[in-house]
């Protein structure tokens, strides 16, 4: 297996993978897994808030470059890069909050893979690449999760230039939150999934899942959606608690339902 899980406690599980040999490549196996996992946590109950890190030396090198030259054809490229962004896609359109805990290097397909978590918090030292162009490989489904963080330009230097970003810079540009040193970066992502975790579970689902539909809406029909969906969610029970607990100044008992 190179994804392992890991609970945490309090509704948070840890997702790690596991495969620092090749540092943490993005292999047809590995996403296939990380696909799973993720499809799975979806569904369970008990899991609140995703966190997802590499094991070794770094977060993930993007896809496994002697895999992807082994592929003598054209469908077992586009098995590869589909895969990939269906585990993309399941990460933005699944209920469940995933963040991203980035040591070492996360580049091309890894970049994309932490660019595509709700939230994402690294050390100081690690850093971030779309470097494609030095080996001939435009990185074109990276820039999809990663173009949607960062404005334009600063995204077409990474990807014309293919030269790293270090993470104080990463954070100026909001490809993450925040980074820590070594010895923080664990106790400030918990601290902030726990919190994340304790409240509602319903929701957090109705809203995260909102946030990126209306994004990619024009405006008018993004406020038309969102009345719709603020109006589901003043319907459920924890919204009246909430709102009770509020004024009854005590802290709300989520049913989430």
């Amino acid at each position: 297996m190179n994804v392992t899980i890991k609970n945490v406690g309090e509704g948070v599980k840890n997702v790690i993978i596991n495969d620092p040999k090749t540092y943490n490549s993005l292999s047809f196996k590995t996403l296939n897994e990380l696909l799973k996992v993720f499809q799975r946590l979806d569904r369970d109950k008990n899991t609140k808030v995703i966190i997802l890190e590499g094991a070794g030396k770094g977060f993930s090198a993007g896809h496994n470059l002697k895999e992807v030259r082994g592929y003598k054809n054209r469908s077992n490229h586009l098995k590869l890069f589909s895969l990939c962004s269906k585990l993309m896609l399941q990460i933005v359109e699944g209920r469940k909050p995933v963040i991203a805990k980035v040591h070492g290097a996360a580049y091309a397909a890894g970049c994309q893979l932490a660019a595509s978590c709700d939230l994402a918090y690294s050390t100081k030292d690690a850093s971030f690449a779309t470097p494609g162009v030095n080996i001939g490989l435009f990185c074109s489904t990276p820039m999809v999760a990663v173009s949607r963080k960062i404005n334009r330009k600063i995204m077409m230097k990474m990807l014309l230039t293919g030269e790293p970003i270090k993470a104080n810079y990463a954070k100026e540009i909001g490809l993450i939150n925040d980074c820590f040193t070594k010895k923080k970066l664990n106790n400030e992502v918990l601290k902030m999934a726990k919190k994340i975790a304790s409240k509602s579970n319903l929701t957090i689902k109705i809203g995260k899942q909102a946030f990126y539909k209306q994004l990619e809406m024009p405006l008018r029909n993004a406020y038309k959606f969102t009345s719709e969906m603020m109006t589901l969610n003043m319907m459920s029970h924890d919204a009246k608690e909430g709102i009770s607990a509020f004024f009854e100044k005590r802290k709300p008992r989520w049913k989430n339902k």
